[in-house]
């Protein structure tokens, strides 16, 4: 689903976890935020080396994409240490950081197959319509989310695949089992 941030202009375009994307070890996550040449529900297709010029002012200014939890500001849940184009499309890697709540929280929720999209939160530099949506040509990204509805159904996440189950939160844990003694 497209949406627009009215305040700042930051526009949202969801795409499922690629197929390739998987939670590892250590709460690492890769694959592709974003494919070339699929049209998404809205009707727009995002063409192959739409990021680059972003990704090239980011680098220049020692800046990074941000990883956060359903395009809230206010909830990085992690670091993207990899964010490049490819043969398929926008290529991200990073890690959940697990030792905040929302790191665990998405590290569980995905190991659980409970979250498998990606979304991508972006400005339009340059575009031109196309049939009922819009060719991107050219996207200032600004981050990449972890979110519930995909926009782009042709990629599929491969939940837990390479990794172990995440630690549970050891307060959690001793808060359910003190209720559990309670109502017994």
């Amino acid at each position: 689903m497209d949406n627009v941030n009215p305040v700042a202009g930051l526009e949202r375009k969801f795409c499922a976890l690629g197929e390739g994307l998987a939670l590892g070890e250590d709460a690492v996550i890769e694959g592709h935020a974003s494919l070339w040449g699929l049209a998404d529900q809205s009707g727009d297709i995002v063409q192959r080396g739409a990021y680059g010029g972003s990704l090239a002012r980011l680098a220049a200014e020692g800046r990074r994409v941000k990883l956060l939890w359903q395009h809230d500001p206010a909830r990085p849940i992690g670091v993207w240490d990899t964010v490049r184009e490819d043969e398929r499309g926008l290529y991200v890697r990073g890690r959940l950081l697990t030792e905040t709540q929302g790191g665990r929280e998405a590290a569980a929720l995905l190991a659980a197959g409970a979250i498998d999209g990606l979304s991508i939160g972006y400005r339009t530099v340059r575009a031109e319509k196309s049939g009922t949506g819009r060719l991107l040509t050219e996207l200032e990204l600004w981050e990449v989310s972890l979110v519930t509805f995909p926009m782009l159904p042709q990629a599929r996440v491969a939940p837990g695949a390479g990794g172990a189950d995440p630690a549970p939160d050891e307060d959690l844990v001793a808060m359910i089992s003190a209720a559990r003694e309670m109502l017994a």
